[in-house]
This record gives C-alpha cells, sequence and structure tokens, in this order.
C-alpha cells in the first residue's frame, strides 16, 4: 500500500520539477535576449551613455582665413605680403556643474568673480550658470593667456585641495580677429562680430570683405574627446577630427600706399570741414586697387561702438562705392572722348568731321535746346577751342558738342558709349558688398512718376556730368581706361585665393581689351594736361618731377528735390605719368564748408591732395621721373622754362589772350 500510494507523489514531483525546470529556462532565456538587446541591438546607445559618465567631446576650433596685402609692387622693394588680420589664440571658460558638490560652488563663484571682476548682472549670469543641470556651461568668453594661466594655477590648488575632477573647470581655445595695422583699410575689410552662430558655429561678418568672401574664409571645426576624471590633465585630450582652415586671401592693397592716402585724405577733410573724403588709388594696366582709403575712419577691433551709434553708423560704408552722386565736371574727359570718336566714325563714313578741336568757337552764341533756363559757363570766355575748353572747364563748349554728336548718331549711339564703354549705369564687380549700380536714363523709359527719363536737353546734362548718378570706382574705371591707352578696366581687390594647403585655387588673371582708339586717348589726355598747369582749375594738383593729366568737379547736391547752392561733393580725378600711366587717382570730398569761400571748389579741397599721393607712391614703385625740370625747386634739374607743357601752356594763354583781345 505504501508503494501503491507514492507512486502518485513520485508522478506529481517529476511534474513539479519540470514546472520549474521550463520557468528557470524561461527566466535564463529572457536574460540572454536583454543581454543581446542590450549588448547587441542597443550597444551604441549604452556605449554613449557609458562614455557621457566618463568623458566628453568639445570642438576644436579653426583658423578663420587671413587678408594678406599686396607684395613685390617694384622692382626696388622686397616687400613680402603682410597679414592685415591676424587670428590670436583666446580661450573660453568653462564648467561641469553635476561634478561640483553644492559646499564648493560659493567659494569658486567668489574667486572666479575676482579674477574676471563680475559685478551686477555679469556675476548674477554666471552665478546662474553653476546650478543649471548640465555636464557644459560657458561662463566667460575671449580670455587672454594671462588671465588663463591665472585661473589655472588657482583651479590646480582648489581642485585638490576639494578632491575635484580637474576638467570640472576646463578651457575651450579659439581665435579671435585682431588688426596689426588698427584703423587701416577699416571699412574695406571690416570685420567678424564677437559671437558666432549658434547653430554652425561660424564667424558673423559685419561686412566688407568679411562678407563678401564669407564661404571662403570659413573653416571647418576639429573634435576632441576629453575625459572626466580627476587625475585627468586640465585642457588634454585626444583628436577625433582636426580642424581644416579657411582660405586665405591674397589682396592687391599695398599697406604703405594705403597709409599715404588715409593721412592726406585726413588732411584735407580737415582742412576742408567736410563731412567725410575718401581716395583710390588704381594701377591703370591691371585694374588693381592699390589703396582705398576713407575719413573718418572706421576702427575694426571696435566695431561695436561704430554700429550702436548712429552718428557713426555713416563711417562703416566703403562710400567710394555706395554713395552715388552726380558727378559733374569730371566727366567732361569722357564726353569729349565721345565726341572725338564720334568724329572719327563720321570721316570714316565719308562725311565732314562735327567739330574742328583747333577751331575758334563763340561759346556765348551756344543755344542748347530744350533748356527753360540758358546754361552757364563758370568763365567768362567768349571765344574757346577744345583745350581751352579743358583748361576753364567750359559747360558750354562740351554740351554743345554732345548735342552735335545726338544730332548725328541718335541718342541711343551716346548712351551706348556711356554704359558699354565707359561703364556707366552698371556696378564694376568690386569684389565689395553693397556697390550701387549708379542711374544712367534711357531714351523712352519713365521713372516711377511717369515723367521721361531722356527728354530733350538730357544730352547736353549728361555731357558735363548732371542726370546722371555715379559712384567714385565707376568714374575711376572711366578714367583708367583713357590712362592706359583705351583698353577696358576691371577693378579689383583680389589677386588670389589660398586653401590651407597653400594651394592656389583662384588667381586673377587681367584681360586686355581695346574699347577706344588710342588716338583718340592721345587727344584727350593732351587736353586734360592743361588742367593741372597754371591757368587750369588743378593748378595744385601737379606732381613734382612727373607729368600728369586730370579733372576737377564741383557738383551741387540735391535737397527736398531741388540743387543746393551751398552744399557740394568735390572731386578730383586723375593719372600720372600722363603718357604710359601707371597710376589712376580718385579724391572725393563729400560737403566741404560752404562758409569756407573758394575751399569748397574741386581744384581747391580735392585737387591738392592728388599730388602728394601720386608723388609718394610712383617714387615708392620705382617709375622713374619724366619731367624732372618740373620738379621741386630744391632740385637741381628744375626748370619751369623746360618743365612739361611750359610751352604749350604759354602759347594757349597768347592764342586765348589773342581771341580775347585783352
Amino acid at each position: 500500500m505504501k508503494v501503491e500510494k507514492g507512486l502518485p507523489v513520485r508522478i506529481q514531483d517529476k511534474k513539479n520539477l519540470i514546472v520549474l525546470a521550463f520557468f528557470v529556462f524561461a527566466l535564463f532565456s529572457l536574460l540572454i535576449l536583454q543581454f543581446f538587446k542590450i549588448q547587441v541591438l542597443e550597444a551604441e546607445k549604452w556605449l554613449q551613455k557609458a562614455k557621457a559618465q566618463h568623458q566628453f567631446v568639445i570642438a576644436e576650433p579653426f583658423k578663420r582665413g587671413v587678408f594678406y596685402s599686396n607684395g613685390y609692387l617694384s622692382s626696388t622693394h622686397d616687400d613680402l605680403p603682410q597679414p592685415l588680420v591676424i587670428d590670436l589664440p583666446m580661450f573660453h571658460l568653462y564648467i561641469d556643474p553635476e561634478a561640483l558638490s553644492e559646499n564648493v560652488k560659493g567659494p569658486m563663484i567668489q574667486a572666479l568673480a575676482e579674477k574676471m571682476k563680475w559685478e551686477g548682472d555679469a556675476l548674477e549670469k554666471a552665478r546662474g550658470e553653476f546650478y543649471k543641470k548640465s555636464r557644459s556651461r560657458k561662463l566667460t568668453m575671449w580670455l587672454d593667456h594671462e588671465t588663463k594661466e591665472s585661473v589655472e594655477t588657482w583651479w590646480n590648488k582648489f581642485a585638490r585641495q576639494q578632491k575635484l575632477p580637474h576638467n570640472a573647470l576646463y578651457f575651450v581655445q579659439d581665435y579671435k580677429r585682431s588688426y596689426p595695422y588698427g584703423k587701416l583699410l577699416g571699412q574695406v575689410l571690416q570685420t567678424i562680430r564677437e559671437d558666432k552662430d549658434a547653430y554652425t558655429h561660424q564667424a558673423i561678418p559685419t561686412g566688407g570683405l568679411e562678407y563678401y568672401f564669407n564661404t571662403w574664409l570659413q573653416g571647418k571645426e576639429g573634435k576632441r574627446r576629453m575625459l572626466r576624471s580627476p587625475k585627468f590633465p586640465l585642457d588634454r585630450g585626444d583628436i577625433l577630427e582636426f580642424p581644416q582652415n579657411g582660405h586665405d586671401i591674397y589682396l592687391t592693397i599695398h599697406p604703405y600706399i594705403q597709409a599715404i592716402s588715409e593721412e592726406e585724405i585726413q588732411k584735407a577733410v580737415k582742412a576742408a570741414q567736410a563731412k567725410s573724403g575718401w581716395v583710390i588709388v588704381m594701377d591703370v594696366n591691371t585694374g588693381d586697387i592699390l589703396a582705398m582709403a576713407q575719413y573718418p575712419f572706421f576702427y575694426p577691433g571696435d566695431y561695436r561702438k561704430f554700429y550702436s551709434d548712429p552718428d557713426l553708423l555713416e563711417n562703416t560704408k566703403v562710400k567710394a562705392i555706395t554713395d552715388c552722386y552726380e558727378p559733374g565736371s569730371i566727366l567732361k574727359p569722357i564726353s569729349i572722348a565721345i565726341a572725338l570718336k564720334a568724329n572719327k566714325e563720321s570721316i570714316l563714313h565719308g562725311h565732314p568731321p562735327l567739330f574742328d578741336p583747333e577751331a575758334k568757337v563763340d561759346v556765348k552764341k551756344v543755344r542748347l535746346p530744350g533748356r527753360k533756363k540758358p546754361m552757364k559757363d563758370v568763365s567768362t570766355a567768349q571765344f574757346l577751342n577744345l583745350n581751352m575748353a579743358f583748361q576753364k572747364s567750359s559747360n558750354l563748349y562740351v554740351a554743345e558738342l554732345i548735342h552735335k554728336v545726338i544730332d548725328t548718331f541718335g541718342e541711343e549711339w551716346y548712351r551706348k558709349q556711356l554704359q558699354e564703354i565707359f561703364g556707366f549705369g552698371k556696378k564694376t564687380g568690386i569684389e565689395l558688398p553693397s556697390e550701387t549700380a549708379g542711374f544712367l536714363p534711357s531714351p523712352g523709359k519713365c521713372y516711377a512718376n511717369g515723367k521721361l527719363q531722356w527728354s530733350v536737353p538730357t544730352p547736353g546734362c549728361l555731357a558735363i556730368g548732371y542726370n546722371l548718378l555715379a559712384n567714385g570706382m565707376q568714374m575711376l574705371r572711366a578714367y583708367a581706361i583713357l590712362a592706359n591707352g583705351g583698353y577696358e578696366v576691371q577693378p579689383s581687390l583680389v589677386k588670389k585665393i589660398v586653401n590651407h594647403r597653400q594651394e592656389v585655387v583662384y588667381e586673377r588673371v587681367p584681360v586686355k581689351k581695346a574699347v577706344l582708339d588710342s588716338d583718340i586717348v592721345d587727344r584727350v589726355i593732351q587736353g586734360m594736361k592743361f588742367v593741372t598747369k597754371p591757368g587750369g582749375s588743378a593748378s595744385r594738383a601737379e606732381v613734382p618731377g612727373f607729368t600728369e593729366a586730370g579733372k576737377t568737379s564741383t557738383s551741387e547736391k540735391i535737397r527736398n528735390g531741388e540743387y543746393a547752392k551751398n552744399i557740394h561733393i568735390s572731386t578730383f580725378t586723375g593719372f600720372a605719368p600722363a603718357k604710359n600711366a601707371r597710376i589712376a587717382v580718385l579724391i572725393g570730398i563729400d560737403e566741404p564748408d560752404f562758409n569756407l569761400g573758394p575751399m569748397f571748389f574741386g581744384g581747391r579741397c580735392a585737387s591738392p591732395v592728388f599730388g602728394p599721393i601720386a608723388a609718394r607712391v610712383l617714387n615708392y614703385l620705382g617709375v622713374p621721373p619724366d619731367d624732372p625740370h618740373g620738379s621741386v625747386k630744391e632740385d637741381p634739374l628744375y626748370d619751369p622754362a623746360k618743365a612739361d607743357m611750359a610751352q604749350e601752356v604759354k602759347a594757349l594763354r597768347e592764342l586765348f589772350l589773342k581771341w580775347h583781345k585783352r
């Protein structure tokens, strides 16, 4: 009976063992599956969480591309390109709040506040960072080496005493723009803001070349792995990905020529008590801009002051390309060149010439069509030829020429010459943002108010530099065409661009394309040379030891829809040497003080700037003097009777007196 009774018990035990075994197997299987899930399927997730407890990754900064000056401008100088901006290594201070115990945060804040001189809002902001749930909070930016070392010395001792991880406080290196030449080329270079884009970590340009070439200048951040360990040294870690620096840009600007230009324009603006002024110096054969100066100056390192003050904001613009104005008389050489071209084409087509440059013209009898008020000349002269018209800056003579051109070749032909040869009404393409295209009226088109852009008197106004708008760069480009023998010019600030491996990825090659016949150019230059000699409107623009050619202008500015008789922009544009010119220079003086008498005229406030700049630049470039007898009085070769144009000026004066019976 006992055996029979025990059999069912053993069977029941066996069943229980099977159930238990199955249950244990199921638990073990679930455990295996969980391990598989954690170690295989979710391996990366848990690996990153584990790493986050012991290490973190910070950005390794790159260097933004640098602007370099021009070099090798002449055979007499061995000057190498110089950096116009420098990226200095600076440091940002971070903490790991979660690695700090509550009892050390107060002393840390107090110690750092003394070193950083935190007060008020700055102190409260820094204090708040200590109590945020984060493994990385930025306390302050742009610390120099001296401050960094001071903080490190204090922190190393404090961390040991409190048994804190060394990386609970750490530095991240960055680079900050610095300007070794200070204000030099300030408006053209511009700068970058201290704060960077929150998403891309790239610099934010304020304008100028920094903005125009921003995509070239940008680099790529690298990555550095840092360990959270009490024994791990401060600011050490493995480079996971090396940073890539931005492209370097080599400019056509030369610091010496830029400094000369800034010095002279500052003196001129102050002497004329003007609103502002600018100078551009161009190599007429290549279009290279050797200097682009403006006063009042802009200091890139102090950009916040300029952009936060409405009165100073005006000084951040590059006015030579942003500010358009009616150029006035400096357009007359362009008009005469077009008239000479029309003369030549008329003869080529078997027709008589439109005018004789040497003929005696009674300008008092000139009647220009479509005008409510007769056009006047500043000079009281009655009889002029082409050279006298240049010398006296005659409005009537030049306007009459262009009306003859219109009568023969039409309005569209004349406009085409202004735009397609000399580039008016379109941008020069200089490598700067915010360039204005200016304005050149078109026959048949209307303004927004419905009035025609081009009416009967328009050609005469255009001839003397009114009814169109141009910027300084456009005017200088037009003069460079005359200076270089009639070849198209593309103004440029850039010679080449080099990548972080020092490979040239872009190099500018000037292309020469003839747009004006050389005999026309020679005749215009002949007339322009009278302007800078005794009796001319720009006699103060002479360049000691060199020949020169140029033209002045004093154009009225518009206020409330009318020309203001007491507000002007005064300019001089010229080039030297007169034959085989090397440089062209434009000087603009904006709103010289009208109360200073004749000082507001271009011949008094703008043209005197040309001589010192041209003489110093040509001597620096090693250009040999072509007028030794016209040098300074102290020069042994000085002889005004033998100087360039002395006999021609004398003969022209005698002819003028004869025609006027004086």
